[in-house]
């Protein structure tokens, strides 16, 4: 018998097999997902925020990418999952409202936290091996700790399996 475990916004989770984790209503927000394919540890993290250094109190490491893919890191590290053996798949990102980037760039958080993720990833060396960002709709993800497969749902638009 799986878990499908829920995953809120601002918010991390890990499991392992058979179980999986789900998160709802990925705007700009990233999911950023974790997975050792030899242990089976899944992990995801759904972050608003690129970056925790410009803002004075963040206590909640999952609320940004930066500390979010860090801790989520430790915690599957923690479950027995290495570091050297993760891959990484992210969803999210999207252009939630026509506003000018031009003019307004600190308001294009969904680009913002797509770079967030790709560079936290880098910075760690965890290879990010799919992804499914930006556009303008919202996403609803599900990831499966048996197998890593990813499935993104989004209004109006096909299934994915990433």
């Amino acid at each position: 018998m799986s878990n499908m475990i829920k995953v809120g916004m601002a918010d991390m989770k890990i499991c392992s097999s058979p179980d999986s984790l789900t998160t709802l209503g990925l705007g700009s927000c990233i999911g950023a997902c974790l997975y050792d394919p030899v242990a089976k540890i899944a992990g995801m993290v759904h972050f608003m925020l690129p970056d925790s250094t410009r803002i004075m109190s963040n206590q909640n490491l999952a609320k940004f990418g930066d500390t979010g893919i860090k801790e989520l890191i430790r915690l599957m590290e923690e479950a027995g999952a290495k570091k050297n053996r993760m891959v990484a798949k992210i969803a999210g990102g999207a252009k939630m409202f026509a506003v000018s980037s031009v003019n307004l760039p600190s308001l294009n958080v969904g680009s913002n936290n797509i770079e967030s993720a790709k560079k936290a990833l880098k910075d760690f060396g965890i290879k990010l091996i799919a992804e499914d960002v930006g556009l303008n709709y919202g996403r609803t993800i599900e990831f499966y700790a048996e197998d890593g497969r990813l499935i993104v749902k989004a209004v109006g638009k096909e299934l994915k399996t990433i």
